[in-house]
């Protein structure tokens, strides 16, 4: 059986059109549920490209919104190339199907090393930069034990835990999730297990290629950590770091939590304890993890939004943009905006509150995106964007 179901029905994109989904990834004001929204819309990127300057200006926005240049792309595209790596979409059959299930999963990925590992059954560990001796043995050894069970390790090739779980599990399957752009190493003193495992895992970036890692990036780092994983294991953490929210990810996403207890006198163990009293499997070794996989059916997952992926083969025409509700463009994009908030809300309620259609509300909501006025949240939810 199937853990990971999604919707979406792999295509092969010619080179021109994988270009366009690079290109429209990398636009401003266009976040992964947008990037759908768009191909849902449009049925193509290259048709969805020709179309954002008109439908930003539609949205309000001053100045259309444009693209980066298709050179830049090229240019960006030809350099992975040349480092060994390759492009992949969420069309792709590459495209790991368990990343693919979350609500804003990547539409595009850059990879180095082995690609079949995307695919394989995998375990993400994660915990404090600043580690215990014990904790870093903890995750080396969890991890090795894993790999030797047939478990791809995830993390994020931070220092501490993460370097441990990667230097564990080399061996057997290993993949790193970089926050900047995959070939930046950060912290550079992680140059020689990157080098590693480039060569013998695997290594994933959202971000282009040169971006050096900034606040936002690692919580975006996080989700796919976590989305590519059945489960994800917390080892020291504190209540307010970066391991927390990816646990948090993974519980949204329908993925198990697993922690490693601690001394309540370690600060480094209020993270673990407290996801244990909110429901995440204690765990001591690698045979409590896999007890946990073993009644793992992946029926909590989210499947995308129906038919994200309805016209990943092209064949239909770019969607009409004209609404047919009897308000006014420019009264429905008021009324939109008069019920949202900096307090998501979920996109039925605003619906219901607008007293249109779906489709039409859709069609003003994606230009009022495209305009930088509001924005998706995973789960549905929507949200009023801070005007700068």
């Amino acid at each position: 059986m199937e853990l990971f179901k999604t919707k979406k029905t792999p295509t092969d994109l010619n080179e021109s059109e994988r270009l366009a989904w690079l290109r429209l990834s990398r636009t401003d004001n266009i976040g992964p549920i947008t990037f759908y929204k768009l191909l849902e819309h449009f049925g193509s990127a290259s048709e969805a490209l020709a179309a954002l300057p008109e439908m930003s200006k539609r949205g309000g926005r001053k100045k259309p919104l444009i693209a980066p240049p298709a050179g830049q792309i090229e240019k960006e595209y030809a350099a992975l190339q040349k480092l060994g790596g390759a492009l992949i979409t969420a069309a792709d059959k590459e495209y790991p199907l368990a990343l693919g299930a979350t609500d804003d999963a990547p539409p595009v990925l850059s990879i180095l090393g082995d690609i079949t590992l995307l695919n394989k059954s995998c375990i993400a560990i994660v915990g404090a930069r600043n580690a215990s001796l014990n904790g870093r043995k903890f995750a080396q050894k969890i991890a090795g034990d894993l790999g030797k069970r047939g478990q791809i390790i995830v993390s994020g090739l931070a220092r501490g835990i993460d370097t441990a779980a990667h230097e564990g599990s080399i061996e057997k399957g290993t993949i790193a999730v970089v926050a900047g752009g995959i070939d930046v190493v950060y912290p550079e003193e992680n140059m020689k297990l990157y080098d590693a495992i480039k060569k013998k895992g695997t290594i994933i970036a959202e971000s282009p290629l040169g971006q050096k890692p900034f606040a936002a990036s690692f919580p975006r780092r996080n989700r796919i950590v976590s989305g590519i994983s059945k489960g994800v294991i917390v080892i020291e953490a504190t209540q307010r770091s970066g391991s927390l929210i990816t646990a948090r990810l993974a519980g949204e996403q329908g993925r198990d939590v697993y922690a490693m207890p601690g001394s309540p006198l370690d600060p480094r163990a209020a993270g673990p304890n407290h996801l244990i009293r909110e429901g995440a499997t204690l765990i001591r070794n690698a045979d409590d993890v896999i007890e946990g996989l073993m009644n793992f059916s992946g029926g909590t997952l989210r499947e995308p939004e129906t038919d994200k992926f309805r016209h990943f083969s092209y064949q239909n025409p770019a969607a009409e943009q004209d609404i047919t509700s009897e308000i006014p463009r420019e009264n429905l994009q008021d009324m939109i905006l008069e019920n949202l908030s900096f307090t998501p809300i979920q996109l039925d309620e605003l619906v219901r509150s607008c007293h249109v259609s779906v489709s039409d509300l859709q069609s003003v909501f994606l230009e009022l995106e495209l305009a930088g006025r509001v924005k998706r949240l995973p789960g549905g939810r929507v949200i009023l964007v801070e005007s700068e």
